[in-house]
């Protein structure tokens, strides 16, 4: 029966349009991408905490050796050698990430009566939408290649309308079918493809150092490690929580520039860029502050740069507190007891003289580093919205440079060489308007 109702919807609901829908996840910016690195995961409940430590140590293994100021005794039953391939999953999960979509046919889809929405204004008004249709989102997950959501419907109708929206074309006929199920109370499994890349990352450090200890200090020495330091450090810290985002008190927790669209050529040097927009908001932050770059509910993931933790990967964090069943609220779909925070420091001994303290917070909202390929739509101007919109690609190309520039310091003039655009007139090729440079 279950294999009956699946093929049914595959071929009521099979995708169209996708790419005017959907955002496809095509690449990652992790922490192998800096050369002096460390990483720790913090697990935190109370006054409960699990610390595991990655270092980038290079060089003979009988030459390591670490100093790790704790604030309480550890006995030996306290301290553990974890996997490296858990922190692995975890920085990438978490990892900044670029994203692609492809503008629609604008005369085309002018005629279906309807548009695209980006994903900002989607997500706010997909709830009221969505409730107002009769169509209720149950849950959503990754499962592979597949983005799978879980949908319940009051009435045919409130769900084919949801269905089109969404990128799914609805034959002649199905209403009625998808009728009879909602009657069932039944429930509608939901997929389309995730593109991700499958990288095969290998860690350069020695297995992790864990530690479990109890006190009321939630905080992380790094002063030790600026002692003998050649220049800055980055440091990553994944914080895995019970009620939300983890952020510093002692010093700033700023969040990394996000959801700006950028020129197509980024996607082919993301790496270059996202090290070149880092260290450009570091310089604006005189090194003083930490960046959030990720914020997100353990529980799933939108774009998927990897797949979330398992339980027992979580568990071998140090998650103590997950039991069986996978401890996924009914009260809050898609909700789990795991919340991660992702913070990302340039530091040295002159910008931060103490210790990093952190508290927890109540704040559960999602947050990411996501950065936007837009590809225009190739075609003749056959409507006048398809006019319009040619005539308006020009500038929407110049602001995804004049983005670029800001993010990353990089010249203005070499970004538009590398678009083949020329700057407009009311600009001079140092990106200044005539009249600012009359009086200089």
């Amino acid at each position: 029966m279950k294999m009956k109702l699946l093929l049914l919807v595959g071929a009521v609901v099979a995708p169209t349009l996708l790419h005017a829908f959907c955002g496809f996840y095509v690449a990652k910016a992790d922490t192998k991408l800096f050369n002096k690195a460390s990483k720790v995961v913090l697990v935190r409940d109370e006054d409960r905490t699990v610390m595991t430590m990655a270092n980038d140590f290079e060089g003979d293994a009988k030459d390591f050796a670490v100093v790790i100021p704790v604030p309480t005794f550890i006995e030996k039953g306290q301290i553990h050698v974890g996997d490296n391939s858990l922190i692995e999953h975890l920085d990438a999960y978490s990892a900044p990430r670029l994203v692609e979509y492809f503008d629609p046919d604008p005369c085309e889809f002018r005629n279906f009566d309807t548009f695209a929405m980006s994903s900002t204004r989607k997500a706010a008004v997909d709830k009221d939408h969505e409730s107002a249709l009769g169509v209720k989102v149950e849950a959503q997950y990754t499962v592979g290649e597949y983005d799978i959501t879980i949908l319940s419907a009051e009435q045919s109708g409130g769900l084919e309308t949801w269905l089109k929206e969404n990128g799914y074309k609805i034959p002649s006929g199905a209403g009625a079918i998808l009728e009879s199920y909602i009657k069932q109370k039944m429930r509608f499994f939901v997929a389309k493809v995730n593109l991700e890349e499958k990288e095969k990352a290998g860690f350069t450090y020695l297995r992790p150092l864990q530690v479990a200890y109890e006190s009321p200090k939630f905080m992380l020495p790094i002063r030790l490690g600026t002692v003998n330091a050649n220049g800055p450090q980055d440091l990553f810290v994944f914080a895995l929580t019970r009620k939300g985002r983890v952020e510093t008190t002692n010093y700033r927790t700023v969040k990394l520039p996000t959801g700006m669209d950028v020129p197509l050529f980024v996607k082919e040097e993301f790496s270059d860029f996202y090290k070149a927009m880092f260290t450009e908001q570091v310089k604006k932050q005189d090194m003083r502050c930490l960046f959030t770059e990720y914020a997100w509910d353990m529980g799933w993931c939108d774009p998927c740069a990897a797949e979330p933790l398992s339980n027992d990967e979580l568990k071998k964090l140090g998650v103590y507190w997950l039991d069986g069943g996978g401890r996924i609220s009914k009260a809050r779909p898609r909700m789990s007891d795991v919340f991660i925070t992702r913070l990302h420091v340039r530091y040295d001994r002159a910008h931060f003289p103490e210790d990093l303290v952190f508290q927890e917070t109540s704040d559960r909202e999602n947050f990411q580093g996501r950065y936007v390929l837009r590809h225009p739509w190739q075609g003749e101007a056959k409507c006048d919205a398809a006019k319009k919109y040619l005539e308006e690609l020009p500038a929407r190309k110049e602001k995804e440079a004049q983005t670029l520039a800001n993010l990353t310091g990089w010249e203005i003039a070499k970004i538009r060489d590398r678009m083949n655009l020329t700057a407009p007139p009311e600009a001079s090729a140092d990106g200044k308007k005539w009249w600012e440079k009359l009086w200089k």
